[in-house]
């Protein structure tokens, strides 16, 4: 008898990269690479209705479930990374 796991995926930079290119979009000058994972997300050109969509995004993938302030909470990619892998 085989139990299925039902552990979190853990989340990598470049998962949640991923998200944010394809949720958001970038804009133009905005490189999303492993520098950008200590940029708060203003900077990064993401305003609160596309991290709404990124939230959704990551309680799909990752089946986890954020309170509409958890994203906020978070400043960079890097946080919300921990926050998602800290569950």
């Amino acid at each position: 008898m085989s139990q299925e796991s039902t552990a979190t995926p853990r989340m990598t930079a470049e998962d949640l990269l991923g998200i944010l290119r394809t949720c958001a979009g970038v804009a133009d000058d905005i490189v999303l690479d492993e520098k950008a994972l200590d940029t708060d997300f203003g900077s990064l050109g993401y305003d609160s209705i596309a991290l709404l969509e990124v939230t959704a995004n990551l309680e799909r993938t990752f089946h986890v479930d954020l309170d509409d302030d958890a994203i906020k909470a978070s400043d960079t990619p890097r946080d919300v990374i921990s926050m998602i892998n800290g569950r």
